[in-house]
C-alpha cells in the first residue's frame, strides 16, 4: 500500500493508481481505506513500547520468544498497557522486530565410566520438585576461549531452575565438581539431604565426588544404564540457554580469555538467571521470586 501511495500521490494520479491496484491485485477501496488510517495512532503502540523496554533491561533479553514476553508483560503488568492474547503478543513482536527463534542444539562432553559404581536412577527423568532444595542437577559444558577451553559445572534446583552452585575451571576433571557441590553448600546449607542427579561421566563415578557429596549429606543419583542425554535433559535445556542467549551470534568466545568468560558466565547465571530472567516453567517468574513467594506462602499457612 505504502509503494502505492508513494507511486500515486495518494491516488491523485488516477491512471498509475489503477495499473498498480490491478498488478499488485490491491482493490481501489482497500488503498482508500490505507490512506484513511495510515496516519491513526497504531492501537498498539503503547504494548510495543512497553516490550521494547523488557527487551532492553538486559542484554540478553532479546532471546525472549513470545511466551517469555507475554509472560514478562504479565509479571510486569506496565501502567496503562492492556496485555492481550500471547498470539497477538507475538504478532505485534513480529512487526516491531524483535521476535527470536534459537538456531542450535547443545552437545554433551562426559564420557561414560562403564566399568566405576554406578548409582540408583531417582530422578527418572522427572525434573520437577514441589519444595526447593530437594532434588536438583548437575552436569558440565565446555567452552572455547583464545587461551584455552572453560569447563563450567553447575548444580540447578528442579523446584525453580534456579543455579545453585558454580565452578569455572581450565579442565574438567572429578576436582570441578566438587568444587560446585562446596559452592553450593555453602551458599544453601539446607541442601544437605537433597537429591543430586548427573550423568555418568567418570567425574561422578569418581572416589573423590562420593566422598564429598557424603561429606555434605547430599544422596546422589545417576542416569540409568546404557541412559541417553534426555535422562539429564534439564542441564542440557539450561547449557543451551546460557549458550544461545549469552554467546552465540553475540561474542566469538576463542577472541576472550578464560577469565573474561568466568565473569560473563557468573554475571549471567548468579546475577540475571537466578533474579530477573524470565522463566516459563515457573509460570513466568524468575526463580528467585517464585522460591522466594513459596517462602512466603508457608509463613502465611503458619
Amino acid at each position: 500500500m505504502k509503494f502505492i501511495a508513494i507511486k500515486t500521490e495518494d491516488g491523485h494520479i488516477k491512471g498509475k493508481l489503477a495499473f498498480y491496484c490491478h498488478m499488485l491485485h490491491v482493490s481501489r477501496q482497500g488503498f482508500y481505506n490505507y490512506l484513511v488510517n495510515r496516519d491513526k495512532p497504531w492501537k498498539y503502540q503503547d504494548l510495543a513500547d512497553a516490550m521494547r523496554e523488557i527487551n532492553a533491561e538486559d542484554t540478553c533479553n532479546d532471546t525472549y520468544g513470545r511466551i517469555r514476553m507475554y509472560q514478562a508483560l504479565q509479571l510486569k503488568q506496565p501502567e496503562g498497557v492492556h496485555i492481550p492474547s500471547e498470539r497477538t503478543v507475538y504478532r505485534v513482536m513480529e512487526e516491531i522486530g524483535i521476535s527470536h527463534r534459537p538456531k542450535r542444539k547443545p552437545n554433551g562432553i562426559t564420557k561414560a565410566d562403564k566399568e566405576a559404581r554406578k548409582s540408583d536412577d531417582l530422578v527418572k527423568r522427572d525434573f520437577t520438585a514441589d519444595q526447593p532444595l530437594t532434588k536438583c542437577v548437575t552436569d558440565i559444558t565446555e567452552i572455547k576461549a583464545k587461551d584455552g577451553k572453560l569447563y563450567v559445572s553447575g548444580i540447578f534446583d528442579c523446584f525453580d531452575s534456579a543455579v545453585l552452585g558454580l565452578a569455572m575451571e581450565t579442565n574438567m576433571k572429578a576436582t570441578l565438581c566438587q568444587h560446585t557441590v562446596e559452592n553450593a553448600y555453602m551458599a544453601y546449607p539446607e541442601i544437605r539431604g537433597a537429591i543430586l542427579h548427573s550423568d555418568r561421566g567418570t567425574q561422578y563415578t569418581s572416589e573423590l565426588y562420593r566422598t564429598t557429596l557424603a561429606k555434605y549429606g547430599i544422596v546422589q543419583s545417576m542416569n540409568s544404564a546404557g541412559g541417553r542425554c534426555h535422562d539429564n535433559a534439564k542441564c542440557e535445556s539450561m547449557w543451551a540457554r546460557l549458550k544461545s542467549e549469552l554467546l552465540y551470534d553475540r561474542v566469538n568466545t576463542e577472541d576472550l580469555t578464560v577469565e573474561e568468560l568466568k565473569v560473563m558466565i557468573w554475571r549471567y547465571f548468579i546475577s540475571y538467571w537466578n533474579n530477573r530472567r524470565i522463566c516459563t516453567a515457573n509460570g513466568g517468574l524468575p526463580p528467585m521470586i517464585k522460591r522466594q513467594r513459596y517462602y512466603d506462602s508457608l509463613q502465611l499457612a503458619a
